[in-house]
């Protein structure tokens, strides 16, 4: 049996009525999101185990919602698509995706796929679980986060940011992957964003005035120093 939350993202009615009892049969949770947007949210709310992705969906293209996730999560993803094109599969591996299967395929080829990426994120969160820069410390299993050794309470939407920042360490946040991160869609408004790392720079920074953890990059966004 493969028991796990499995985050199907397709518009196909026909697919998804096929793939999602196979995967209930094999204990897994199943949560379907039709476009990116629905995508993103469901990575962030509901913490899902891997993601099946369709590269054709209706608001956005699939390899920006790989590139949106990933700057929050590093959960597995496994594209599930008809573009057989070389350049679709380097590109959405060079995005951050795991795994390419081509429409149509096998259910036992994809159902393997989908266990040994599992097998593999297992093996890299244990060896990447806690982060650390500085005073700062973060613990992506437990969620807990220290400054100089004293644990520093976030609220959901901070840890959310500082996430996206951690897991992307010494590189440049972009404002928009931020938004995406913290909100699950690109409708927020920038100053909720610059509100947040002003609030999560009060509890992580030794000087909040003069940050030297997180880091603006004018015009771009945001890095976390390393």
């Amino acid at each position: 049996m493969m028991a796990g939350h499995v985050l199907l993202v397709d518009d196909e009615p026909a697919l998804v009525s096929v793939l999602e009892p196979v995967l209930k049969a094999e204990g897994c949770k199943v949560t379907v999101a039709i476009d990116g947007n629905a995508a993103i949210s469901s990575v962030i709310a509901g913490d899902p185990d891997v993601v099946l992705l369709d590269l054709g969906l209706p608001d956005m293209d699939g390899k920006a919602v790989i590139q949106t996730i990933r700057d929050s999560s590093q959960v597995p993803i496994i594209v599930i698509s008809a573009r057989h094109q070389e350049s679709e599969k380097i590109a959405a591996l060079d995005e951050g995706a795991d795994d390419y299967v081509n429409k149509p395929f096998e259910i036992g080829e994809l159902m393997a796929r989908i266990r040994a990426a599992v097998r593999r994120a297992k093996a890299s969160e244990e060896a990447v679980a806690v982060f650390e820069a500085g005073p700062l410390k973060v613990d992506f299993t437990t969620r807990q986060v220290e400054v100089m050794g004293e644990p520093v309470k976030l609220s959901p939407k901070e840890y959310l940011l500082l996430h996206a920042l951690a897991r992307n360490a010494g590189k440049v946040v972009t404002h928009k992957r931020l938004l995406a991160a913290g909100w699950g869609s690109e409708g927020a408004d920038s100053q909720y964003l610059r509100v947040y790392i002003g609030l999560l720079r009060q509890k992580v920074e030794a000087d909040p005035s003069y940050p030297e953890l997180v880091i603006t990059e004018p015009g771009l966004g945001y890095r976390l120093k390393v």
